[in-house]
Order: structure tokens, then C-alpha cells, then sequence
């Protein structure tokens, strides 16, 4: 007991550190051990399987003891949303033009899924999506499903349920959150596990053929992380934002980052909000909705890929062209799934605009497969930690036009004591 006592004492941020540096260096070493790579399935695993039913009773929880509206909150965090998706689609242009890559195609692509073919079949599947059998939409962490059936079902409830009904919804939802922080607390064996499997499998020695591309990739998500999404909560909060940040990035990027994926992240997320002070109301909807449309590692994925496809069969582009091509990323990104590799499908939609072929267009998918043990996982902790921040954002955002204060951890020491 005074083990478990010492383990719970002990900051998260450390503890999951330390499985990561020992599952680095086991995999290192020792890279047989099959039962540590099965901690990491276990915990991703249990994180999928909890959190569309999570989801589902806390949007449907947040709409019956709501006060049934969605004010103007909502549609700035969706306004953030967009725009960082946009202009990091932007960023992945002008990087990809300051430093031209030019892309070594696999040989075959017979063994790939297939793709969507345009535009219209990205936004045709988000529809389709919507409208999913709600008991399949569950069963597949559907979430745009999720979303669309539990709204339905709580204005279905809004004046019918009486006050025993929705403190049932509310207690399901607090009793599924308590069983998302036990899973939490056992965060840094499943870390442990997951980077063991990283290593133990791929290696270091497998990336060498594509570090420039890589670096490309990974510095423009960077970049994207540590001066735009900054820059737009900045200017949003008028304030210095890497407090928040940085706290995001520790919490939810460090995770995301070995989870490969922004669906399985949403508990994680929805816990980092109620750290963080958020209206259960607003991020029980906007956390899900992000993980579906706030996809910056996405379009810098998909508009890096195709410049260097287009630079290795002599393809030349101009700005417009590449402006036209930021916008597709954009929507192209918002219709990706949450989930591994999500986003190199949509690659072959991108590469229709420069005229390249399907098949050479899934052959890059085939490179991006290749990659994904780096490139995926740095996607997914830009597109999760991003998440949690403009929800944040737009939540302090409003707390300053009422004339209340930010949390103490937004403050430098010394103006917090002011305070």
C-alpha cells in the first residue's frame, strides 16, 4: 500500500517519463520481450473501448442539465479549429518550398486500402458518417456518429426527462470519468509498453532514407505547435499563452504521441479540461468534435506529401496554386479520421489536383506507412494538445470579457503575487 501510495503521490508528467525512458531503452536491448509490448495494446486498447461510450453519455449529460443552448463559445472554438488547420497547411507550403523534397516512391501499392477520389466523396462519407447506425457508431469510435446521435437524443429528452433521468445520464457520465482516471493513472505502464514496441520493431536505422522529409514533416509541425497555435491563442487572450501551452503539450501531446491517435486521446483530453477550470458543458462536445475537424498534423502531412511528389515528377507549382491546395488540405484534414495513419488516405485527393496518378498517389500513402512510426505519432500529439488548447482558449477568452481571472499557472511568478 505505501508502494501505491508513493506511485499516486507522485506527478504524472514523471511517472510517464519514466516509462517512456525505460521502455526506450528495453527496446533498445532487449527487444524480444513480447508481454511489454501487450502493456501498451492493453492500455490504447482501453482507451478506445471506453471512451465512445464516455462520449456519448456526457454530451447527452452536458444537453440535459444544460442550459440548451450553445452560445458563442462553441463557434469560436470551432473558428480556432479551422484556422490553425488552415494556416498550418500554409506553414507545410512554405516550408516545403523553402526546403524541396523530393519523394523515393515504394514499388508497390497493390496491398494499400483505397482512397477517396475527390472532395465530394470526403464530405459525402462525413454525412454517411452522421447518420450511422448509433449502436455501430459506438461500436466503431465513430464520433461524428457519436456526436450527432447524442445531440439527437438529448433535445429527443430535453422535455420529457425529468430531474431522476438526468441525474442518472449525469451519474453514468461521472462514473465513466472515474473509470477514464484509473485508466490515466496507469498511463506510464502503457507508455512503457508502447515505446518498447516502437523501438523494439522499427528501430532507428529504418528512417535514414527519409530524414529530410522527415525533418520537413516534424519541423513544420513544430513550428506549428511552438509559434502559430500559440500566436492564435495569444492573440485571442492577449496574454502570454505558453503556460497553457506547454501545459497541454506535457498532458496531452506526451500521450497522444505514443497512442497515435486522436480518438483514443479524448479521455485524456476531457480530463485535461476539468483540470484545467473548463465548462463541462462546452469541451464534453468540443473535444470529440476536435479530434474529428482540428487536424493541423494533418494538412501539413497531406500538403508535404504531395509538393514532393509533385517535385519528383517535375510538377511545377506557383502560389496560387498552392494556396488552392491549402484550402484542400484543410477540408481533406477535417474529413480524416481520428485514428493511426487517418490522414495518408487523403493524400491521393491532394495529388488530384496536380494531376498525378492514383497509382503513383498510393504509393506515396505506402512511403507515408513507412514513416508513421515518427511523423503519425508527432501528428497526433500537435492535432490532440491543440484540441485541449483552443477549447481553452476560447473558454478563458470569455472569462476575461466577464473581468474574472485566468487560472495561477497562466501567470509569471512574480504578476501572479500581484494578483
Amino acid at each position: 500500500m505505501n508502494i501505491v501510495k508513493k506511485y499516486n503521490e507522485t506527478s504524472l508528467i514523471i511517472r510517464i517519463a519514466c516509462g517512456l525512458a525505460i521502455g526506450v531503452i528495453l527496446g533498445l536491448f532487449f527487444p524480444h520481450l513480447v508481454g511489454l509490448r501487450t502493456l501498451g495494446e492493453l492500455f490504447v486498447g482501453a482507451l478506445k473501448s471506453i471512451a465512445p461510450i464516455l462520449v456519448f453519455f456526457l454530451v447527452c449529460s452536458a444537453l440535459l442539465n444544460g442550459n440548451g443552448k450553445l452560445d458563442k463559445k462553441f463557434g469560436t472554438v470551432v473558428f480556432f479549429y479551422l484556422t490553425s488547420t488552415f494556416l498550418a497547411a500554409c506553414v507545410a507550403v512554405g516550408a516545403s518550398m523553402l526546403f524541396p523534397q523530393k519523394i523515393v516512391l515504394m514499388k508497390s501499392a497493390e496491398k494499400l486500402p483505397s482512397a477517396p477520389s475527390g472532395i465530394a466523396d470526403v464530405i459525402n462519407q462525413l454525412f454517411l458518417n452522421m447518420i450511422d447506425n448509433p449502436v455501430n457508431a459506438l461500436a466503431t469510435a465513430n464520433y461524428i456518429g457519436i456526436l450527432f446521435w447524442a445531440i439527437v437524443f438529448a433535445f429527443a429528452l430535453k422535455r420529457l426527462a425529468n430531474d431522476a433521468t438526468k441525474e442518472l445520464f449525469n451519474d453514468l457520465a461521472e462514473g465513466l470519468t472515474q473509470i477514464i482516471k484509473w485508466i490515466i493513472n496507469c498511463a506510464p505502464f502503457g507508455i512503457l509498453g508502447l515505446s518498447y514496441a516502437t523501438i523494439s520493431q522499427n528501430g532507428i536505422s529504418v528512417f535514414a532514407k527519409y530524414s529530410s522529409l522527415l525533418l520537413v514533416l516534424c519541423g513544420s509541425m513544430f513550428f506549428v505547435a511552438l509559434i502559430i497555435d500559440p500566436l492564435i491563442a495569444g492573440i485571442a487572450l492577449r496574454t502570454n499563452p505558453y503556460p497553457l501551452v506547454f501545459r497541454c503539450l506535457k498532458e496531452s501531446g506526451i500521450t497522444a504521441f505514443f497512442t497515435r491517435s486522436s480518438a483514443a486521446n479524448i479521455p485524456v483530453n476531457l480530463a485535461l479540461c476539468e483540470r484545467l477550470g473548463l465548462d463541462k458543458d462546452m469541451y464534453s462536445i468540443s473535444i470529440p468534435l476536435g479530434a474529428t475537424i482540428n487536424m493541423d498534423g494533418a494538412a501539413i502531412t497531406i500538403t508535404v506529401m504531395t509538393l514532393a511528389t509533385a517535385n519528383l515528377l517535375g510538377i511545377h507549382y506557383d502560389i496560387l496554386t498552392a494556396l488552392v491546395l491549402s484550402v484542400l488540405s484543410t477540408l481533406a484534414a477535417c474529413g480524416s479520421s481520428g485514428v493511426t495513419g487517418g490522414s495518408l488516405l487523403l493524400i491521393p485527393l491532394a495529388c488530384s489536383l496536380f494531376g498525378i496518378s492514383n497509382d503513383i498517389a498510393m504509393q506515396v500513402v505506402g512511403v507515408g506507412m513507412i514513416l508513421g512510426v515518427i511523423q503519425d505519432s508527432v501528428e497526433t500529439a500537435l492535432n490532440s494538445s491543440g484540441d485541449v488548447l483552443f477549447a481553452a482558449t476560447a473558454e478563458y477568452r470569455s472569462w476575461l470579457k466577464e473581468g474574472r481571472r485566468l487560472p495561477d499557472f497562466m501567470y509569471p511568478r512574480k504578476k501572479r503575487k500581484k494578483h
